[in-house]
């Protein structure tokens, strides 16, 4: 007996120590079947799906500008007078027939003398082929995000061999390693096929190369030109070529560099030498040793990953295979499950945006095909924003600045649609653009007629600043939001029953009103946005001290732009007039952008409101597709209500269907986020989430632990980023904080706003906060007091208790706290 309990205790003890000894892997127990089972690494520029079959790996890759298509934007001519005829349609209430002359003006297939936008295409798939590997043992396939780097291992005749795959955040290539734990025993062949059908396979001087041109499109012809080169560097054996084929055999380690690059300079130039490029950074990658290769790639990697930590805490799920546990989540324990979600977040975000590149698109930098959904273009009335909503807070802020960079590119190319469509000053754009930075409208006039797309894209410029302070980088975008806001002061129309200002013609994007009729005006999601490119625009002008004449414009039209209204069911109205269905399960919930990612609707400020909001997004329900779960996460988390918000985690931890369209969401076995189809957006929005539900900046004050669950009693977070130049670390017991580190960059005024039972004590003395936040970087925006139609009956949302505490901070301080006992 003595001797039993002995053995439990030992196998109890190792059990323990196992648990988060692969916190950030993801790990399985057999090759993928499919691509939703490829692991995927990136650098931003080069992305790569690893399969781990050990008898064919087959490695899936992309470069991040292989687009179809050619440099040109897609303004249709002449359509001024159509807009203006949808105007006065739409005032006089005959909606259908607006919406008519929309579809006419704008067809839902592109006119032959314009184009839709390009899609996404992949580069090809390199093919290793072993011989005699059909029959494997100890099979095991991981992706560690701690390092950004895939491994397969597995056991033929005795023969342990091992794999290891990265695409080099250092040397800007990818690297795949092949050991075997015995001498000779590496063979194999290596192939590359590509679906572009303008594309030659060749060897040269023992590279395997891949030339090809992307694919034509509606009126573009294909003129990316892209080169693949394909270098093995042995330890042993022989190295011998057919035509299209590299041999490898008897090896005892083969180095294969991949490395891809395109004539792709900027949206309006490609004459850069692909093959000089492809060429000049495989000769300089083989020069380092793999090991150092290794070493840099990972180091650079985790100056950014390592800025965040997060522990939910753990459980036995976390020895089982990653997706194992996504299937038993909603059965089992499994917090560290969603650690590992929201890091595997930061990872793709980190692996698909770097300095100096393209933002992610629609699917990052994964994408098999030459057709992929919705061509994997940037969709902005949604799911190009998402994509960098954890960028501020979870500590990413560099990986924001390929989005920054397309905006700018954008206000140049915009100013083509605004003039043409609208006739109008500044710039604009649609729902939709591509690497070529169409302006125009995509999709038809019943999807395509949003006028504001740069709206919201520019609230990333000003968040930017808001978390980091940056003044130099403000005036350099000054203009960019200066051009937004000119484009709505010249666009703004006085609708006829109030008199206010509002968007015409535009929708709320892709739902209806009316059976088939989307095209409105005045839509509360619109009134929202240009609320905050208008007051963006105003402090901005006075920080840099300059425009104070234009200011004075934009104030005058701030002040005309309508108010929100709560309709007869309780809800925040979508559209001008009380047309919201209780019924509607629509995916967009575009008028809870005032709730989230803007701070226009807060528990405090504006209780009414926040009832609504709450009452809209009931009726809405739950399930949905991947990335509108993602956003309920959000608004759940702003809603206060971290049960809801951890619901909606749950839901999109299900296991996505093997169905390739739908609306069901979910995720897939490699953690990727499912519509489905795969869209990378849930991934970025359930992250952003789970960040909100631990720390909220956004309404005067930085919020602890608003919105935690009961799943997560216990954990800690450090690095999480606040606005205003705070970094937050904390720890707490029984959802109640134990410790705080507060460290300031920017100097100021710091409130905390903490549940009424918790009192710190710690390195600075907490003063009830009086009046607004001296801080400049909390000013909040005032909002007018909301229309409630007579039929509504708001019942009130009773909030827990808070408290507000300042504490002054000097720039480059840190402040320790801890619960006081």
């Amino acid at each position: 007996m003595k001797k039993t309990l002995h053995i439990l205790l030992l196998l109890a003890i190792i059990q323990c120590s196992a648990f988060g000894q692969n916190k950030y892997k993801l790990w399985y127990n057999k090759p993928a079947k499919n691509w939703n089972e490829a692991l995927p690494l990136g650098n931003g520029r080069l992305g790569m799906m690893v399969f781990g079959n050990p008898a064919i790996e087959q490695l899936q890759l992309n470069e991040e500008t292989v687009w179809a298509g050619e440099p040109g934007n897609n303004v249709p001519e002449n359509k001024f007078e159509d807009i203006q005829q949808i105007r006065k349609l739409l005032f006089e209430g005959k909606n259908q027939e607006a919406q008519d002359l929309s579809n006419t003006a704008f067809p839902r297939k592109a006119p032959s003398d314009l184009n839709y936008g390009m899609p996404y295409q992949s580069v090809g798939n390199l093919w290793l082929n072993f011989p005699g590997h059909e029959q494997f043992k100890n099979y095991t396939r991981d992706l560690d995000i701690e390092q950004s780097i895939s491994s397969v291992s597995y056991t033929v005749d005795g023969v342990k061999y091992k794999r290891e795959f990265f695409s080099s955040f250092t040397d800007d290539i990818m690297i795949v390693r092949l050991t075997a734990n015995k001498r000779k025993s590496i063979t194999f062949d290596i192939n590359v096929t590509s679906p572009q059908k303008n594309q030659s396979i060749k060897v040269n001087n023992n590279r395997l190369l891949l030339n090809g041109f992307s694919g034509s499109n509606d009126n573009k012809t294909g003129k990316i030109k892209f080169e693949m080169q394909v270098k093995p560097v042995l330890k042993g054996g022989t190295l011998t070529s057919t035509e299209n084929q590299l041999q490898i055999k008897n090896a005892d380690e083969v180095i294969l560099y991949v490395s891809i690059a395109s004539n792709f300079k900027s949206y309006k130039d490609i004459s850069a030498n692909s093959t000089l490029k492809a060429t000049e950074i495989l000769d300089k990658a083989v020069l380092i040793s793999y090991d150092k290769a290794k070493e840099q790639h990972i180091k650079k990697y985790q100056n950014y990953f390592k800025r965040v930590d997060l522990m939910l805490g753990d459980s036995p799920q976390s020895l089982k295979t990653t997706d194992v546990r996504i299937k038993e989540f909603a059965t089992n324990q499994d917090p560290q499950l969603v650690s590992l979600y929201f890091q595997f977040g930061r990872y793709l975000l980190i692996s698909s945006s770097q300095p100096g590149g393209q933002p992610a698109n629609l699917q990052g930098i994964w994408n098999d095909k030459l057709s992929p959904p919705w061509d994997s273009k940037y969709t902005v009335n949604i799911n190009t924003e998402m994509n960098y909503w954890p960028a501020e807070v979870t500590n990413l802020s560099e990986m924001h600045q390929p989005l920054f960079s397309m905006i700018k590119d954008l206000s140049e190319t915009g100013v083509e649609s605004a003039k043409k469509m609208y006739h109008a000053r500044g710039w604009n754009m649609h729902h939709n653009t591509d690497l070529w930075r169409i302006t125009g409208v995509v999709d038809g006039g019943f999807y395509g007629v949003w006028p504001m797309g740069g709206a919201w894209l520019t609230q990333h410029l000003w968040q930017h600043y808001l978390f980091t302070g940056d003044k130099a980088f403000l005036k350099e975008y000054y203009p960019v939001l200066k051009n937004a806001a000119l484009f709505y002061l010249d666009v703004l129309q006085e609708e006829p029953s109030n008199k206010w200002l509002v968007v015409s013609p535009s929708m709320s994007p892709e739902n209806t009103y009316e059976k088939s009729v989307a095209i409105t005006a005045g839509t509360t999601m619109d009134n929202q946005l240009v609320f905050d490119v208008f007051n963006n625009i105003i402090k901005a002008a006075e920080i840099l001290k300059t425009d104070e004449q234009f200011v004075d414009s934009v104030k005058s039209s701030l002040k005309r732009l309508p108010p929100m209204q709560i309709g007869q069911y309780n809800q925040l109205q979508e559209w001008l007039k009380d047309l919201d269905k209780p019924a509607d399960k629509h995916r967009h919930i575009s008028h809870l952008y005032g709730l989230f990612p803007s701070g226009q609707i807060s528990p405090f400020r504006n209780p009414e409101l926040f009832e609504a909001a709450k009452n809209s997004l009931t009726y809405r329900g739950d399930k949905s597709t991947g990335w509108s779960m993602g956003w309920k996460v959000n608004w759940w988390a702003r809603l206060l209500d971290g049960e809801r918000a951890y619901k909606l985690i749950s839901d999109q931890l299900n296991p996505a269907p093997e169905e390739t369209n739908g609306q069901s969401g979910g995720t897939y076995p490699n953690l990727l986020d499912a519509h489905p189809p795969f869209q990378i957006d849930g991934n970025f929005g359930c992250t952003a989430g789970i960040s909100e539900m631990l720390m909220q900046s956004y309404d005067g004050d930085i919020f602890l632990l608003p919105a935690l669950p009961n799943a997560w009693r216990d954990g800690y977070v450090k690095g999480l980023k606040a606005r205003g130049g705070f970094e937050i670390d904390m720890k707490w017991e029984n959802k109640k904080i134990k410790e705080l580190t507060v460290y300031s960059k920017l100097g100021g005024n710091c409130r905390l706003r903490l549940y009424a039972e918790v009192e710190l004590i710690g390195d600075a003395i907490l003063k009830a906060a009086v009046g607004e936040n001296t801080n400049s970087f909390y000013a909040v925006n005032i909002v007018k007091q909301p229309l409630i139609s007579t039929k509504a009956v708001l019942k009130g949302i009773e909030i827990q208790g808070t408290t507000l505490s300042d504490f002054e901070t000097e720039a480059g301080g840190t402040y320790y706290f801890k619960a006081k006992k």
